[in-house]
């Protein structure tokens, strides 16, 4: 019997950028259409992962600005990060530099477990923040990069061409568990073990 181990997941990110949305939809399976501004909430969900299990408790943090003060509970026992921005708003990506310093700063670490979301893909027509302005910016953390539409359930660029998206995985050493919102979480626990593991081979998985 596999052993079951416990990975706390913090998802932080501006108001309205769908963080909530995100977390029901991977735990729950469906997109919540309405709901009142989080407080604070949490998950929690069992996903196997090869042969390994894994319980992810979820924090579903209230909204943060470029005023927030990180609280220690954000800092202390906190595994891994999902980093949310819309890219329908500028600002909220322009929040999430904000919110990863003050993580850095928390953890004094020189590279943190983190997926950074671009989420809302559905509104593509609305984008205020290119997909490659993510990606860089990922880069610059060591971090891994996707966008995501909760409403959609799917992280849309890999629905257009797969035999090449499998092809890039292969030669990038990325792991392919599905097309699903729920892979940002799956890929969390990965960045996880890959921080964990002293900075061992990159194994990040952009998605263009």
């Amino acid at each position: 019997m596999p052993l079951v181990r416990y990975r706390k997941v913090a998802i932080l990110g501006y108001r309205s950028v769908g963080k909530t949305s995100l977390a029901h939809q991977f735990v729950e399976g469906e997109f919540l259409e309405g709901y009142d501004p989080t407080v604070e909430n949490t998950y929690s969900k069992t996903v196997t992962l090869g042969k390994d299990e894994f319980h992810l408790h979820l924090v579903d943090t209230a909204g943060q600005d470029e005023y927030s003060i990180l609280p220690y509970s954000f800092i202390i026992g906190v595994h891994g990060y999902v980093l949310v921005y819309s890219i329908t708003s500028l600002h909220s990506f322009q929040i999430i530099k904000s919110l990863y310093q003050k993580l850095h700063e928390g953890h004094g670490k020189t590279r943190l477990p983190v997926v950074l979301v671009g989420n809302k893909a559905d509104l593509s027509p609305d984008r205020e923040v290119q997909a490659i302005e993510g990606k860089k910016l990922a880069e610059s953390w060591g971090a891994t990069f996707v966008e995501s539409s909760a409403r959609e359930n799917q992280v849309p660029h890999l629905k257009t061409n797969l035999v090449t998206w499998l092809t890039v995985s292969f030669l990038t050493h990325c792991l392919v568990v599905g097309m699903l919102t729920q892979d940002i979480f799956i890929k969390v626990i990965q960045e996880i073990a890959r921080v964990e593991n002293s900075y061992g081979p990159d194994r990040r998985c952009y998605l263009m």
